[in-house]
């Protein structure tokens, strides 16, 4: 009798200290380390030799021989963070070598003194990935083998999220106290692709698996479009707060000054369209101003076509002559040297 009283005295005690487990870090407790981190400035990173989240994750094209290099190119100008996507079906697939290549990744990135946010779930782009062989680019045409995660029949069927839980909880309880990992983006640009409010309830459910695990890394997941259901939740579960802004510096202003009187630190994990005067020569300065982030989208121009705009494809696949996105050639040569120049000059790497 007394053993029953103490085993339930006890599961009400652990059910005590669980409610009053904090999901949401405090302000205090986002500022603290947010003050502990260097001037975050990097990119979404994709190897130039990957289509997709798939062909960069599957066994048969993880290519660390191109990461190594590419990455070592990103340092040099000064970046030290890169936002990299995950996709659920590399996991499916293989789950023990899936983790073991991210684990090969994260090597490689310490070497080159680079911190990793890396992304879960993904709205954009093409709404069906499939394990195996990925396309072949289309001449001239921004990201068209990339693809949402999950693929929107899943998406739309929430009878079959068991294994997204499984997915997101397996992969936060491998990693969640490696340092190497900066933080996590929970799901990018939720309601893209037509999905709007339809997105609203996957959202709160990875927030809810991530919470259960609660890794020592920050939870975010960045606004970017005006949908005020998903940029309320979105602000107001997130530890640290994450924007995509791709408009010109007086919009990025204005926003940041709105999002800092939210009491968090701000990274700006997508931004730098050159066709749309959102670049680095403009930006980075102004996110340096407000202590924000810069991820800037893309690194290396290569399978993902991202030198050409969203919506001006290039049929012949000739280089434009103003790039969309990306930072260097696939030889290490650069888009543009003043850039370069004033990236290095921006982040203290001009002398070194």
């Amino acid at each position: 009798m007394k053993k029953t009283i103490l085993l339930a005295l006890l599961f009400i005690n652990a059910v005590v200290l669980m409610a009053q487990t904090p999901k949401i870090w405090s302000k205090e407790k986002a500022n603290a380390w947010y003050a502990k981190q260097e001037w975050l400035v990097g990119a979404n990173f994709l190897p130039s030799t990957a289509i997709n989240q798939l062909e960069m994750w599957q066994a048969a094209s993880f290519d660390s021989a191109t990461i190594d290099t590419e990455l070592g190119w990103a340092e040099k100008i000064g970046m030290n963070v890169m936002r990299v996507y995950l996709h659920d079906l590399a996991w499916k697939a293989d789950a023990n070598g899936f983790k073991k290549r991210m684990r090969v990744f994260l090597r490689i990135a310490n070497r080159h003194h680079i911190k990793i946010l890396f992304t879960f779930f993904d709205d954009c782009w093409n709404p069906d990935a499939a394990i195996g062989k990925q396309p072949e680019p289309k001449p001239g045409i921004h990201n068209s083998g990339w693809v949402r995660s999950p693929n929107m029949m899943v998406h739309n069927d929430a009878t079959q999220w068991g294994y997204l839980q499984q997915y997101v909880t397996d992969i936060l309880n491998s990693f969640k106290n490696d340092g190497r990992i900066l933080m996590w983006d929970l799901y990018n640009e939720p309601g893209n692709s037509g999905y709007n409010n339809g997105s609203l309830p996957l959202l709160k459910k990875v927030f809810e698996w991530a919470w259960a695990v609660r890794p020592s890394q920050p939870l975010t997941c960045a606004t970017w479009y005006n949908n005020d259901t998903l940029n309320q939740y979105q602000l107001m579960h997130s530890d640290i707060i994450t924007i995509h802004n791709y408009n010109d510096a007086d919009n990025l202003e204005k926003e940041l000054q709105e999002k800092i009187k939210l009491g968090r630190p701000i990274i700006c994990s997508e931004y730098m369209a050159r066709a749309r005067s959102s670049k680095f020569q403009t930006h980075l300065p102004i996110l340096k101003k407000y202590k924000a982030g810069a991820i800037n989208w893309g690194l290396v121009a290569g399978k993902s076509n991202t030198i050409y705009q969203w919506d001006t494809p290039m049929p012949d696949g000739s280089e434009p002559k103003l790039w969309f996105h990306d930072v260097f050639r696939k030889d290490g040569t650069f888009y543009s040297h003043e850039e370069i120049a004033f990236i290095k000059h921006i982040t203290d790497r001009r002398r070194k």
